[in-house]
């Protein structure tokens, strides 16, 4: 450890490029600027005060707020589930009537139950949670000033990275910390088997889909109408995960097309003008689940959630997750992105009921999107010291000279700001 501190002490404020050294100490400077700890003020004030604050989120072109309830009759309701249920009715033998309460079911089970007393709740409790885990929880101010006005204007999909449970977390907890609309969260139906805490997080506002309902016509239909019906009214954000899954090494997943292809859907048939993609960077300095993801990786199956599993993780309250940092990007339009590209004709062809098989250049289209929206992911991650020596130790396994790590750590610090990337640095601050 002493070793380790001296290399930071030596090499903190060496740049490997003289003739970029002023430039590349205005980006990092500029970068580091914009980022703001919001633990620090929770640790200086009332964590009860701040869950009971008066919560007025800024919401979609002042639209009043709907029922949970009021959200489900509308999907039920929508031409589209109601021209499944009949098509399934017909084609199976069945009354209509027992398809719609199958729907119905369906809709029990997969959607959110928001309520504000919740909220509070996990506002209070984070804020003990957090303050006791991380050192700091360090958050760009420019880019939510550009999601509250985003919010304002158009639908807004929130794509956070996804390394930890923590993400989806700390979304809400920094939405409700700067007064804006809580978003809906895609989870998985495995979250339903947790006692209590499914509930709590159904309403914290999360809505539980399935891992696999390819074949379920039905499913498909009340699943795809009720993100688009949030998603057309702008109820609130909608955050899902593109990679799908946690990453377990650190490196972003190959992503998944077919929660993106559904909230593009509503612009395609031009039932919204515009809709707003944020990529969201989310960047651990250590991350919670660093213990389990070795065993994993090592063929130990992963266990299942359950709440017994989350008690016995309370251990790690009394360990040091060091910073994370949260860097919410630029609002992509997907108008924008479309324009020149995607010719919306044919969708005016045929009623927007009628389920429609997306053309090739569409999944070409919605791929590529969202190869797009996780390379900006990448690019505002926060990369700290540690990420360096690891990457330089395993570039030259089984050992090597404690002067050379330093020489090459230097280097690639050097390398990394010339590139552009943001880099924690001791005595950078």
């Amino acid at each position: 450890m002493v070793q380790f501190i001296y290399l930071f002490s030596k090499v903190s404020g060496c740049s490997i490029v003289p003739s970029s050294a002023l430039f590349q100490k205005e980006l990092t400077s500029k970068k580091r600027d914009e980022f703001e700890d919001i633990l620090e003020e929770r640790r200086l004030s009332s964590d009860l005060r701040y869950a009971m604050k008066c919560y007025t989120p800024v919401i979609y072109k002042g639209l009043s707020p709907c029922k949970p309830n009021a959200i489900k009759s509308v999907v039920l309701q929508s031409e589209q589930v109601q021209y499944v249920i009949k098509q399934l009715a017909k084609e199976m033998g069945e009354s209509p009537d027992i398809i719609q309460e199958e729907a119905m079911e369906i809709l029990d089970e997969m959607g959110h139950s928001m309520q504000l007393g919740t909220v509070r709740f996990f506002a209070f409790t984070l804020s003990k949670i957090f303050k006791q885990l991380f050192q700091r929880v360090c958050v760009n101010e420019e880019g939510m000033q550009r999601l509250q006005h985003a919010i304002r204007e158009h639908p807004v999909v929130l794509l956070p990275s996804h390394r930890s449970y923590v993400d989806f977390l700390m979304l809400s907890y920094l939405l409700y910390t700067y007064d804006l609309a809580l978003p809906v969260i895609a989870a998985g139906i495995d979250f339903l088997g947790m006692k209590i805490v499914g509930e709590l997080l159904r309403r914290a506002g999360a809505f539980f889909m399935r891992r696999s309902f390819g074949g379920n016509r039905l499913y498909w239909a009340v699943f795809a109408e009720y993100v688009k019906t949030m998603l057309r009214n702008g109820y609130a954000p909608i955050e899902f995960f593109l990679e799908g899954t946690r990453s377990r090494t650190a490196k972003t997943l190959t992503p998944k097309f077919g929660l993106l292809s559904i909230v593009m859907e509503p612009f395609f048939k031009r039932e919204v003008f515009d809709t707003y993609l944020v990529p969201i960077s989310i960047s651990y300095e250590r991350i919670l689940e660093e213990s389990l993801y070795a065993y994993e990786l090592l063929g130990v199956p992963k266990p299942k959630e359950s709440t017994s599993g989350l008690l016995k993780a309370r251990r790690i309250l009394s360990d040091n997750f060091g910073t994370i940092h949260i860097y919410v990007g630029q609002p992509v339009s997907l108008r924008t992105l479309a324009s020149g590209r995607i010719n919306l004709c044919p969708y005016n062809l045929v009623p927007r009921h009628l389920p429609q098989k997306p053309t090739e250049d569409i999944q070409e289209f919605v791929s590529d999107v969202a190869y797009k929206m996780e390379l900006l992911q990448i690019e505002n991650m926060v990369l700290s010291p540690w990420v360096l020596v690891a990457a330089v130790l395993l570039q030259n396994l089984p050992a090597m000279d404690f002067e050379l790590l330093i020489e090459k750590t230097v280097w690639l610090k050097g390398l990394t700001q010339t590139f552009g990337g943001f880099i924690e640095w001791p005595g950078m601050h």
